[in-house]
């Protein structure tokens, strides 16, 4: 791989190069590779085959996961958010101990991995809320909770430059990714100013399905405003709002 330099940059395929573009700039590359129905049926290639089977589990239930949190990620995702959740994705079923390799899975492998996940690169949950939280998960009756005690949000969320204010945002999901189907609950706060002034107990209480078996995932993230005139707009189009998988239970 090779990068393009000077005023005029190609896309497409001259002789054995390809010229294409990517978020990382313009970019040149010679053509290659293994003929695909060889890769499909050749036994020297069955590694193979079982790896692509499995990268393109992951990313299907990637996709899921995001559909299922889609109205609290229209603000708050980065350009190669995509990338980074199908590679946890592959994380999750290479974690499965059970299957034959080809064949793992999320349901057979460990989806706590996804605790933790940022959404947002460019706005960490974990370097922008600094006040504690209490997330759960109530299997029986399908709650998926978070507590927040009362604080000062100047002192305990680092905000971008031009904030006036702030809200507080979760979602339940509960993803059946063997049926491709899910269920999911969302809550947010007032907007509420970034001041000096403490807020009160925030708590959310996102329900999905009584005594699912299914994964049940917490996400808990922030959205900034900025006050004009009155008006409340979102800070710089949410390029900093911060989202997180707070709390996971794999299901049974």
């Amino acid at each position: 791989m090779a990068r393009q330099k000077g005023i005029i940059k190609l896309k497409g395929t001259i002789g054995d190069i390809t010229f294409y573009k990517t978020q990382d700039g313009h970019l040149a590359r010679e053509k290659g590779g293994i003929d695909a129905s060889r890769i499909k049926s050749d036994p020297a290639f069955q590694r193979t085959r079982e790896n692509g089977s499995e990268f393109g589990r992951a990313g299907k239930a990637g996709k899921l996961l995001r559909t299922s949190l889609r109205a609290l990620l229209i603000n708050s995702s980065d350009g190669r958010m995509v990338s980074r959740l199908t590679q946890a994705m592959v994380k999750v079923i290479q974690a499965d101990l059970i299957s034959d390799r080809g064949l793992r899975n999320v349901i057979d492998g460990e989806a706590e991995l996804l605790f933790g996940f940022e959404f947002n690169i460019r706005g960490k949950l974990g370097t922008s809320l600094y006040t504690p939280y209490v997330g759960a998960i109530d299997r029986v009756t399908g709650e998926i909770t978070v507590n927040i005690a009362s604080f000062v949000p100047a002192n305990m969320i680092v905000a971008p430059s031009g904030t006036s204010h702030f809200k507080i945002i979760s979602g339940g999901a509960e993803v059946d990714f063997e049926a491709e189907t899910f269920v999911v609950a969302t809550s947010q706060t007032a907007i509420l100013p970034w001041s000096s002034l403490a807020t009160t107990v925030i708590t959310h209480t996102n329900v999905v399905t009584p005594l699912s078996t299914k994964p049940l995932f917490l996400a808990l993230g922030i959205e900034f405003y900025q006050e004009i005139n009155g008006q409340m707009y979102p800070l710089k189009n949410g390029a900093f709002n911060p989202l997180s998988i707070a709390k996971v239970d794999s299901g049974v």
